[in-house]
């Protein structure tokens, strides 16, 4: 195997994936390029959390892995905290249990509450509890009632927990109590910036050391050359869905004009589109949504030649982020943008990272 950059991470079955089985592949070449990190961003279909992890778990021996994200309401605490302790051992340390907000309307058509802060804060409280072999007894606060939880008396376990933050109060937040923050894709640099500083000044007011937080950037990365309709997908389609799930936080994150989000919601075909626009737009339909989102939007990745994806990769560290998820691409198609990176890779504290994506040493 190559060494391995612990700093480099991908998303696996990136997008809608109705072929779990692809991560087999996908996670041998990344440990083969030596992506160091593999991330899994749930969905409610054949995307799993538990059964991904487990899988990815299985198949590896150096990568690590995080969900990225799963919400917390979605299973039981113990199911979580037992999901989590057995990826831990299985991995030997290699697992990071990453949470997410979600989407307020979703929960609520599954009967489920909006999740919020106070809920993730206890609810994260109650897994470490439970990983230190504790007995968590008539627990009554914002994640729940629970009469009895328990796993085993002899727990030791150190399982670091991230947060996938968008809005500079989460950013906070997550700085204030949690092990790691995974930002979101298409933040500007300026964005990416006030990001790691809302994060370390959260860490700063709760008395934590704002170093020992890991942060991961999540940068859209389109190595050329890709046929047009891939091209758009991961680009246009991306963003686009992005926009419709809750486009004004990213227009407020990157300083966008607010006018043109107002006009792409008031499309007609975007009002009227059921489905995931970056999952089953045609062609054509990807085409039109590409004349409603301006290029200097788009333009936030990582796109080009390996070498160019490459040092856009490198530059994202000068804006103060401890990793970088290349979001969108298989690790066959990140293959030449992780050896041109290694030939330009930043040296000095990135020699230090550890597996585990959600630790600082």
């Amino acid at each position: 195997m190559t060494g391995m950059l612990p700093e480099l991470g991908y998303y696996t079955l990136a997008g809608h994936s109705s072929s779990p089985r692809d991560l087999v592949a996908e996670v041998r070449q990344a440990e083969i390029t030596g992506i160091g990190a593999t991330f899994i961003s749930e969905r409610f279909s054949t995307k799993d959390a538990a059964v991904v992890c487990g899988a990815l778990g299985g198949l590896s021996e150096q990568i690590g892995i995080a969900t990225g994200v799963t919400n917390h309401t979605t299973r039981h605490p113990l199911i979580t905290a037992t999901m989590a302790a057995t990826m831990h051992r299985l991995t030997n340390g290699r697992f990071a249990l990453g949470l997410g907000r979600g989407f307020d309307g979703l929960f609520r058509r599954m009967g489920l509450d909006p999740v919020t802060s106070a809920q993730i804060e206890d609810f994260a409280g109650i897994m470490r509890r439970l990983w230190r072999g504790e007995r968590v007894v008539n627990h009554d606060g914002p994640a729940g009632k629970f009469p009895l939880l328990h796993q085993d008396s002899t727990f030791d376990e150190h399982i670091p927990i991230m947060l996938a933050a968008l809005g500079p109060r989460t950013m906070e937040f997550a700085g204030s109590c949690m092990d790691g923050v995974i930002l979101h894709t298409f933040f500007s640099d300026e964005a990416v910036q006030k990001s790691v500083q809302s994060i370390r000044r959260g860490a700063e007011k709760a008395g934590r050391d704002p170093d020992k937080v890991r942060i991961w950037s999540v940068l859209s990365t389109v190595p050329a050359p890709l046929p047009e309709e891939k091209r758009l997908r991961k680009t246009v389609g991306r963003l686009a869905a992005y926009l419709r799930g809750y486009g004004g936080l990213l227009v407020q994150a990157n300083g966008w004009d607010p006018e043109v989000l107002r006009r792409f919601l008031a499309d007609d075909f975007v009002a009227k589109y059921q489905k995931a626009l970056d999952g089953f737009t045609t062609l054509e339909e990807l085409q039109h949504l590409s004349t409603l989102i301006p290029a200097e939007w788009l333009a936030i990745s990582a796109a080009g030649t390996p070498e160019e994806c490459a040092r856009t990769v490198a530059q994202q560290f000068d804006l103060g982020v401890t990793g970088v998820i290349m979001h969108g691409a298989t690790p066959d198609e990140l293959t030449p943008v992780v050896e041109a990176y290694r030939r330009i890779r930043p040296q000095g504290w990135l020699q230090a990272i550890g597996t585990n994506p959600g630790w600082m040493p």
